[in-house]
């Protein structure tokens, strides 16, 4: 086995090296007045310097914790980049999470200085039901602020009129605390070292022929490790820059001024981004509707003869004229550069990758958790496989243990390395359960199950603690049911119940701009309440249910369908900030009408809730 060494030992190392070879480069590109700026790398050095130097002279120190609770902004980059250049350690948090949770992770990890967004947040924070955090100091990024909280351009201030030196960290010490859910609802404080994410970065350089010149659009929240990892601190790395995007209702737009050359995202990003496309190609109709469609079918010829080691000179310069004609205005839509798209965090729909695939934007699954820092495994040039989620990264291995299935074919999957965190914070049973040692490496358990192929390819099958039997004794993993459900047109969400039950149930609601249009040619009512009541409404459900569910084996298939009205979201807590379904809080919102698709037998769990 080949030995890694880490381009990057800390990330301190990174921002230094980033920031003396591209002081004049772009690096975040900001909506302002209506057009989108960019910063450079100047910009940032400067303002890492004031920040750092300001909470030095709140006394933040080696060991110390920092913590966050804002969307992505060039000030979090600012304030945690600083943070590390004082040996301290960065905790962050989502605006939307339950302030509950905030304040918990608050005190768990010891955080003695927050950095807040807006007022909105500090009243959610201090101003709710529940015992407040204590703080020495919240500094403030946006709006009016009270007394108690600095402003945080005082707080540049004053670090820019009393400079304090750059501090490099061990290799070993605790750079972030990435908090994910627990079994017990508590969430868990992942410790994470500098080697640990830019081990992570530097694996990133080995395999991937990224440049300076590439930007991403930003659409994953950095509080998230996959985000924080493969966007944030590999963008900087590399010299590259980042458009923070406003909305998810303003990605298309978003896209068309940033021109990003690479996505990064997870599963439901993409899926929307398929929609939107096929979306545009219905509405245009006509010919161009009737050309994508051939120029569909032509990479798909194209690639059959590939795969057969054949070739046809017809499909190759038909392929050259769809190119020009047809992909390249649709990439054009979306900025004209976009080049490539990374998946992580869920296992993407075969037919969504290779939908993007065949608008010539590569796509490059991978496979992580917030316990590794996060990758684990990824397709990458020279060596990509639709369907799979790659091969482990350099400094990364992983092994498969069947004993956990009692199957042969799968198993758990065991992952050692680099990225392998430091442990969970305060929480000596749940290190003791994960944690495994062999022949002298230390490894997590992941709680996923996988195989790999004959070329070495990584196959996801689940996770253990979301599977569970029907009545029958018959295992079911609802995920990959529930990703070829929202494949349709009709559904925007989707939720798969069968625990001890005869049969599955799905809780969909559906794409309403699309159903009120399928509707309205029916003389269906408008009314949502209505509509979803409605006999051939409910009929339109079993018949996309059937026919997406179709491949699954027959008691993998869903026998009962209950609409809704409102959809998962982030706000509603029905969504986690990565976009994975909270299933208790599904269960908890729809569990009667599951209840009545079974009759009188209660609801079994449903296991432990996403990252």
């Amino acid at each position: 086995m080949t030995t890694f060494r880490p381009k990057f030992e800390t990330l301190v190392d990174i921002f230094l090296s980033s920031v003396r070879e591209h002081s004049d480069r772009p690096l975040f590109g900001t909506r302002e007045r209506g057009t989108y700026r960019f910063s450079t790398y100047g910009d940032f050095v400067r303002e890492v310097d004031r920040v750092r130097s300001g909470l030095a002279q709140l006394g933040v120190g080696p060991g110390d914790r920092v913590a966050i609770i804002s969307n992505n902004r060039p000030e979090w980059a600012a304030a945690a980049y600083a943070t590390y250049g004082l040996g301290a350690a960065f905790v962050s948090m989502y605006e939307l999470q339950p302030a509950e949770e905030q304040r918990y992770i608050l005190r768990d990890s010891g955080a003695k200085v927050l950095f807040i967004a807006n007022e909105h947040v500090k009243r959610g924070l201090f101003e709710s039901e529940g015992e407040p955090p204590v703080l020495e100091h919240v500094i403030q990024f946006d709006g009016p602020v009270d007394e108690g909280t600095l402003d945080y351009a005082v707080l540049c201030d004053r670090g820019a009129s009393k400079p304090h030196e750059l501090v490099r960290p061990d290799p070993e010490d605790t750079a972030a605390f990435i908090y994910t859910s627990g079994t017990t609802g508590r969430p868990k404080g992942v410790m994470l070292s500098h080697l640990n994410i830019a081990s992570n970065v530097s694996a990133l350089h080995r395999i991937f022929p990224m440049r300076a010149e590439d930007r991403s659009l930003s659409l994953l929240p950095w509080s998230h490790v996959f985000g924080q990892t493969a966007e944030l601190h590999a963008m900087v790395s590399l010299g590259a820059s980042i458009g923070l995007a406003e909305s998810f209702e303003t990605v298309e737009r978003d896209l068309a001024e940033v021109k990003p050359t690479l996505l990064i995202g997870v599963p439901l990003i993409f899926s929307r981004f398929r929609e939107s496309v096929l979306r545009a190609v219905e509405e245009e109709g006509g010919l161009k509707a009737k050309l994508f469609d051939a120029a569909i079918k032509n990479v798909e010829k194209k690639k059959a003869l590939a795969y057969a080691r054949q070739s046809s000179g017809v499909v190759d310069l038909l392929d050259q004229v769809y190119e020009r004609v047809v992909f390249q205005k649709v990439r054009d839509k979306f900025g004209g550069r976009l080049k490539f798209a990374f998946s992580g965090g869920a296992a993407l729909p075969l037919e969504v990758a290779e939908f993007i695939d065949s608008l010539g934007i590569m796509v490059y699954e991978g496979y992580g958790l917030t316990e590794t820092s996060p990758i684990v495994t990824t397709n990458f040039p020279g060596s990509r496989k639709l369907g799979s989620v790659g091969k482990p990264i350099p400094g990364v291995q992983v092994e498969i243990d069947t004993s956990a299935t009692d199957d042969p074919k799968y198993g758990e999957i065991v992952v050692y390395g680099h990225g392998v965190m430091k442990g969970y914070h305060d929480r000596p049973e749940e290190n003791a359960a994960i944690f495994v040692e062999k022949n002298g490496r230390r490894g997590v358990r992941t709680g996923d199950t996988g195989y790999f192929d004959g070329q070495g390819f990584l196959h996801l099958t689940g996770r253990l603690k979301e599977q569970y039997k029907l009545e029958n004794g018959k295992y079911v993993v609802p995920t990959p049911l529930e990703e070829k459900l929202k494949l349709s047109p009709y559904i925007s969400s989707c939720m798969i119940y069968g625990a001890n039950k005869p049969y599955n149930v799905a809780v969909i609601v559906p794409n309403f701009e699309v159903l009120a249009s399928w509707a309205e040619r029916r003389g269906l009512p408008k009314d949502r309440e209505a509509l979803i009541q409605h006999p051939e409404v409910k009929a339109l459900f079993d018949r996309e249910v059937d026919a997406h569910g179709a491949t699954f084996k027959r008691y993998e298939r869903v026998r009962r369908v209950i609409l809704g009205i409102e959809d998962f979201t982030t706000e509603n807590q029905m969504l986690t900030p990565t976009m994975k379904v909270r299933r208790a809080a599904v269960l908890a919102r729809y569990g009667e009408a599951i209840e009545a698709a079974y009759g009188d037998v209660p609801l079994a769990g449903v296991g432990e809730e996403p990252a």
